[in-house]
């Protein structure tokens, strides 16, 4: 095992990181598209400001990941806040060998070493990982289901009249790259508001920005990480305040399917389909803007019902539990016996 900088990794390493993440794919997430290699450099050594990012290699022989060889395992952690997020990729070949546990070892020696009290992980439901994590002492915290609207199942005549259905007096934006300069700050006082009414209490392990300016560096952050954003907005007209807004992202280095950020509707302006007629705005875009995508992904708490009936009414199927898990890093040092 080594530490490894993907800013620095030879480009065969980079490779050998996407075959691992295919690897393990083919066996945890059959149904998912493959990886590719597309800007893949810059999705795993970029980060927000003010966050350091950690990661190591597993190789059966050393210089295997030079040679393309996909590594027996790979792990990350991001530093950030008062968490630690991490992640661990174990090939399907190689588990059961505790390569596992050595990664998690080193990730919570850092964790240890920079003072933080908690990591957090994602896991997808139904896969090792979750015996895995809580063998080690994390507990689940939140959970949200994940669901796929493939494009070739919509049926786009109805997705017309939903995107056509908003209460008099809004309108309808669309943008590539983010809202315009004009719409930072009631878009991010949006997101705020949105976010004090309505607490879901997961451990926010993805990004969500509630001010003007870290909004700003998620953008860019976005950017350079390879993940083409489109956001659609509904603005008020009387007073020009952001009623509500979604946003999907396009990775490059998995342009088939797009990600499902933030969707958020306004307390005050819920009731005038708002929702219903900015996702399927988005969708109408997303035809015209990437023509290669097939699939649209989402996330939703299992109490946010009004979201979950907007997703379902637009075609989204529900595909499987996604996991939050926490752990205390005091404890987590003690059943991996670090000293």
């Amino acid at each position: 095992m080594r530490e490894w900088d993907p800013r620095t990794a030879a480009a065969t390493e980079i490779t050998s990181l996407v075959a691992l993440l295919n690897e393990v794919s083919a066996v945890d997430l059959p149904d998912d598209p493959l990886w590719q290699d597309g800007r893949m450099r810059d999705y795993l050594a970029v980060t927000m400001p003010g966050e350091r990012k950690m990661m190591w290699l597993v190789e059966e022989n050393e210089g295997d990941a030079a040679r393309g060889v996909a590594p027996l395992g790979a792990g990350s952690i991001i530093l950030l806040g008062d968490i630690g997020v991490v992640e661990i990729l174990v090939h399907p070949k190689a588990r059961r060998q505790a390569i596992g546990r050595a990664l998690l070892t080193e990730q919570v020696r850092v964790a240890l070493r920079k003072g933080f009290t908690t990591l957090g992980v994602e896991v997808a439901g139904g896969t090792s990982a979750v015996d895995f994590y809580q063998a080690y002492g994390f507990t689940l915290a939140f959970t949200e289901i994940r669901s796929v609207l493939r494009l070739d199942t919509v049926d786009w005549f109805s997705l017309g009249d939903m995107a056509a259905g908003v209460g008099a007096g809004y309108q309808i934006e669309f943008y590539a790259d983010g809202p315009p300069e004009h719409l930072i700050a009631p878009y991010a006082a949006a997101k705020a508001e949105v976010r004090d009414d309505y607490d879901l209490g997961d451990l926010e392990l993805r990004p969500s920005s509630y001010e003007p300016e870290r909004l700003l560096a998620s953008l860019r952050t976005l950017a350079a990480r390879g993940l083409q954003l489109y956001v659609v907005v509904a603005v008020q007209e009387k007073t020009g305040e952001v009623a509500g807004l979604t946003e999907v992202v396009v990775p490059a280095q998995r342009p088939g399917r797009a990600d499902q950020y933030d969707t958020v509707v306004v307390p005050r302006h819920r009731g005038y389909g708002v929702g219903r007629a900015i996702k399927a705005r988005m969708l109408f875009e997303l035809r015209s803007a990437e023509p290669n995508l097939t699939e649209v992904q989402t996330w939703n708490a299992a109490v946010n019902e009004p979201l979950i009936k907007v997703n379902q009414e637009l075609g989204f199927v529900a595909d499987r539990q996604w996991l939050e898990y926490e752990g205390d890093v005091v404890e987590l040092a003690a059943n991996l016996r670090i000293s």
